[in-house]
């Protein structure tokens, strides 16, 4: 049981992992990356749909994204839809595909993006650590109705810190991945 417990967090925690990689993704860093678009929704015959679904999104230079519409009588939609977003990056809309270049980043928007990048780690740390404290209370709980043995929950213990302490390492390592990028821009 207690071994379910350990694969419990260890899963939760991976999940914390993954949240946060496709959060950092959202962050521009001066270079294109179709993960930029993955947020904007267009207003598609009614219905609000997931840019990715109905344009193919391709990086075809270094700072630009090249949006190409699977259906032509789209591309004024999706131009809006970006025109509205948070990218702030204008849209050109050349009559078959609109091109996005990522501007250049000054040394004040790094800082203010690497201080982000920081915010986002901390809370994927605070996630880790909350799984951490549920899984030892689920131990507590196992061996106070006898369901383990003392050396158990001892063992458990052990087994849950190691686990959120790799899970932890591997949050720096996204992060730290994701400043480097900032600051190479």
């Amino acid at each position: 049981m207690a071994n379910q417990i350990i694969d419990d967090a260890k899963a939760s925690m991976k999940k914390s992992e993954d949240a946060l990689s496709r959060q950092l993704g959202t962050i521009r860093a001066g270079r294109a990356n179709a993960s930029l678009l993955n947020r904007i929704e267009v207003e598609y015959y009614g219905t609000k749909t997931p840019l990715n679904q109905i344009a193919a999104i391709t990086v075809p230079e270094a700072r630009v994204l090249l949006v190409s519409p699977y259906d032509k009588s789209s591309l004024k939609d999706i131009e809006s839809a970006l025109n509205a977003s948070d990218l702030g990056i204008n849209p050109a809309n050349d009559g078959n595909a609109i091109r996005l270049v990522v501007p250049q980043l000054t040394g004040e928007r790094r800082a203010e993006i690497a201080k982000e990048v920081g915010k986002f780690q901390e809370e994927a740390k605070i996630a880790i650590r909350n799984i951490r404290r549920d899984a030892l209370d689920k131990l507590k709980k196992q061996e106070k109705a006898g369901d383990i043995t003392e050396d158990d929950l001892h063992r458990g213990e052990k087994d849950v810190q190691k686990v959120t302490d790799d899970s932890a390492k591997r949050i720096e390592a996204i992060a730290a991945a994701k400043e480097e990028e900032i600051k190479e821009g």
